[in-house]
């Protein structure tokens, strides 16, 4: 009963009048630390975020530095609002008592949007339109006061993720360890890739721009869970959104949407992009992201106790095993994991 006053109590002072009698229900929340609760019911509601007061403001996968001044969430908001990018409105941010009120977005993520099969096409074609422009108004507007522009995906942060896979995806997974010869030869090849990925030009990157992470209200698409951006290459947000990992996409339709963002990127920009060279990279760069990703899901099974992303491992491997077969230079890599992961194999 404590913590529904408290709830009421922000988003009354958020609105400036009282809301003694509002209904409160808690969000299914993701794999944050975070916690969210609808204090009201549409379409008079709004949503409180609860973060831990002991928490950091470091992002909770691996990132230099230290922990920044400002809550992530409010800054990179700032900078995304000046951009003319539709995020949820921030109503009141009460930093003592860890409570951000905000928008109600309502229930329906670009997730659910999907279901049924209906409206993908121009569904995925706004958000792939929405991500070539963000990424090319992002390139012309730097700004060194935002925190995504502080931070960047270099190659220790790409090799870590890498060896997230490897802890918590090929070890802790199958249950065995491999071989100290095997183990020397990973640890090379994760950092030539690491290399790789970190040699391409970086941009403003959300880091998570998946079904979930897309909020559709009112028609509009609407962008969350932005505070993990950084600097990153053009193709890493497209890898979050065609190779997502709840949502499974034919490589055809992902073909098309490649082709509509590099359209839509050229025509914003004026800058020309070799279709064939940025999908070889985004090859590569699935291949590191949806090993880190089926890692990443075992990492929150065991230590945080959630089994929920459990489900979506398989899709992940799907589309590794595919974007191996596109990348042949990496078939040893590929013969080697699939010794601990058989869904890996050719």
């Amino acid at each position: 009963m404590e913590l529904e006053a408290a709830l009421r109590d922000q988003v009354g002072q958020a609105i400036g009048r009282p809301v003694s009698d509002a209904p409160i229900k808690k969000l299914k929340g993701d794999a944050s630390n975070r916690s969210y609760y609808r204090v009201g019911a549409p379409p008079e509601s709004w949503v409180v975020m609860v973060m831990p007061l002991d928490a950091t403001k470091k992002s909770e996968e691996a990132t230099k530095g230290e922990p920044p001044k400002e809550l992530p969430f409010v800054n990179v908001h700032r900078y995304l609002n000046k951009l003319g990018v539709r995020v949820p409105a921030i109503l009141r941010y009460d930093e003592p008592a860890g409570m951000m009120v905000i928008e109600d977005l309502s229930d329906i993520t670009f997730e659910a949007a999907l279901e049924g099969g209906k409206h993908n096409h121009a569904l995925y074609t706004r958000a792939v339109d929405l991500l070539a422009r963000l990424r090319v108004q992002a390139e012309k507007n730097q700004d060194p006061d935002c925190l995504a522009f502080t931070r960047s995906f270099d190659e220790d942060l790409y090799d870590w993720e890498l060896h997230h896979f490897r802890e918590w995806g090929l070890e802790a997974w199958s249950g065995k360890l491999p071989t100290d010869a095997e183990r020397a030869w990973l640890d090379s090849t994760f950092r030539d890739i690491a290399k790789q990925l970190a040699a391409a030009p970086r941009g403003f990157t959300h880091r998570d721009y998946q079904s979930r992470n897309i909020m559709v209200k009112e028609g509009e698409l609407v962008v969350i869970d932005f505070q993990d951006a950084l600097q990153g290459p053009r193709q890493y947000d497209l890898v979050a959104l065609l190779r997502d990992s709840y949502v499974e996409l034919d490589r055809d339709f992902v073909d098309a949407m490649l082709d509509r963002y590099i359209a839509t990127f050229q025509e914003a920009s004026g800058e020309k992009i070799d279709a064939v060279e940025f999908k070889a990279f985004f090859d590569l760069l699935t291949v590191q992201r949806k090993l880190k990703d089926a890692g990443r899901f075992e990492y929150i099974n065991r230590v945080k106790g959630n089994p929920g992303f459990l489900v979506s491992i398989p899709a992940s491997l799907r589309y590794v095993r595919e974007a191996f077969r596109r990348r042949p230079e990496l078939r040893e890599l590929q013969e080697l994991v699939a010794k601990y992961v058989p869904e890996l194999a050719a």
